[in-house]
């Protein structure tokens, strides 16, 4: 029994790799989890200290764990069901259909993740493209909210750079999960918006069964106290203007609602920018009439390189400036009251016209619509008295306007160089006029508050301004 036993040197090396990785699972394994779990926690328990909104117990789930509790929701059963026999399959056929569904949506917070990294970086890119400023915020109004409701941010899509600018605007108050669109499944920017508590959505879906399943995940967030952000017009605007809401996203949360149980508060967030970095990109898309467009990580590779480089040079300018508005909450409740009949509806049109009406008028939208509704060149000095002509008209219908320094002339010259520095508008021998081949980039900024102009009477272009 005491005999040397010869075995080859690869089942030694077998054994030996599976003693190590049984090691690893029975012994080391548990206590990384355990310690990693508790690290968590700490981290999680530190941040609501501050938080005016703690992070719900929902959001902290494990992901394994919602999407087990996903798959198995009654009404995702009884949608299996009615899709098994409609379509001719097998029920375990549509129930895998409905796993790979659940894995697609359902995302995987981490504190430390979102206000460690998330929130930090956000801030950090949103100062170094943009002189970032508050615009509308009611401090009084949003702390009439009662704490045990649901918050949602309905928000008007101009860039991509809304994530980063909401996310840090609102890091004292609560973590915000994001709906996504298909843009962000490209790796590894997915893994880490999932990581950051969005959940990516199909938005042109037209499959029942995947509707079921997003709108009860939805309904389950919401009911579990999660603070979302939502883009009701489904996706960036490609002309300026805040689009038409879409309903099905909001039509979630309205036929989950419960009256009298958790109410959802509404809490309307314009933005607006000086320049939007994906301009060209979405005026090419709406002259093509397609919407198909994703992130390209090379591309934003290039630009972010290209914007570094020209810091190093010192030819670096901030690309002007954003704000972001915050307008008065609404309550779903209420609302439902008042509007038993179509309340989805009446709802979306009710957040875009508090979404319009608190949109922030910054510097180059304000010239741009200047620009627009002349018909030839312009000087200096008629420019500057139109957008103060504009500015008079505009403070009578308490339209949110950010002045540089309060002053009217200084804006002017601050908006009219970012339209030089870009090659939007030329100054020639005759005065200031827009770049032939550029004017659908000028009425692109100008559309963002041409609503605005309308509600305070200016909507006929202005006559010829003589050279």
């Amino acid at each position: 029994m005491l005999e040397t036993v010869a075995i080859p040197v690869w089942a030694l090396i077998f054994f030996g790799v599976f003693a190590a990785l049984s090691i690893l699972e029975r012994v080391i394994g548990p206590s990384f989890r355990w310690f990693f779990r508790k690290r968590a926690e700490h981290i999680v328990a530190e941040v609501n200290k501050r938080l005016e909104r703690p992070i719900e117990p929902f959001k902290l789930a494990r992901r394994a764990d919602m999407i087990q509790r996903l798959k198995y929701d009654p009404e995702v059963a009884t949608a299996i069901q009615q899709f098994a026999g409609e379509e001719g399959v097998r029920e375990d056929v549509a129930f895998q259909r409905v796993e790979r569904y659940a894995r697609e949506i359902v995302p995987s917070f981490s504190a430390s993740a979102y206000f460690g990294f998330g929130t930090r970086v956000s801030k950090w890119v949103s100062q170094a493209l943009y002189r970032v400023r508050l615009g509308a915020f009611d401090e009084g109004e949003l702390s009439k909210i009662d704490r045990k409701s649901t918050v949602v941010f309905v928000m008007n899509h101009r860039s991509n750079m809304d994530y980063l600018l909401v996310t840090w605007l609102a890091a004292e108050r609560s973590a915000l999960s994001y709906a996504v669109g298909e843009w962000a499944r490209v790796w590894p920017l997915s893994s880490l918006i999932r990581t950051m508590g969005a959940f990516f959505i199909r938005r042109k879906s037209r499959n029942p069964l995947y509707r079921k399943v997003l709108a009860r995940y939805v309904q389950m967030a919401t009911a579990g106290g999660v603070t979302q952000a939502v883009f009701p017009e489904g996706g960036l605007s490609l002309d300026g203007r805040i689009a038409e809401p879409k309903l099905g996203f909001l039509n979630y949360i309205v036929s989950g609602f419960q009256p009298g149980g958790r109410d959802v508060v509404f809490i309307p967030v314009a933005l607006n920018y000086d320049r939007v970095l994906e301009d060209r990109v979405l005026i090419e898309a709406r002259k093509a009439e397609r919407r198909r467009f994703r992130a390209s990580i090379p591309v934003a590779i290039r630009f972010a390189l290209r914007q570094l480089f020209r810091r190093l040079r010192g030819r670096f300018f901030k690309f002007g400036y954003a704000a972001v508005s915050f307008g008065v909450p609404l309550s779903l409740a209420e609302f439902q009251t008042a509007h038993p009949e179509e309340t989805t509806e009446a709802l979306g049109q009710a957040l875009r016209a508090r979404i319009e009406d608190i949109v922030p008028v910054l510097p180059v939208p304000l010239i741009a619509s200047v620009f627009e509704d002349y018909n030839g060149p312009i000087t200096r000095d008629n420019l500057t008295e139109a957008v103060k002509e504009r500015y008079a008209a505009l403070a009578e219908t308490h339209a949110h306007m950010h002045i540089p320094r309060g002053d009217l002339e200084y804006a002017t010259e601050a908006g009219l160089r970012m339209l030089l520095l870009r090659r939007l508008v030329i100054d020639g021998p005759n005065g200031l006029a827009i770049e032939p081949d550029q004017k659908p980039v000028i009425v692109f900024y100008a559309n963002s508050i041409r609503h605005l102009l309308e509600d305070a009477g200016i909507s006929a272009p202005h006559p010829t301004d003589p050279a």
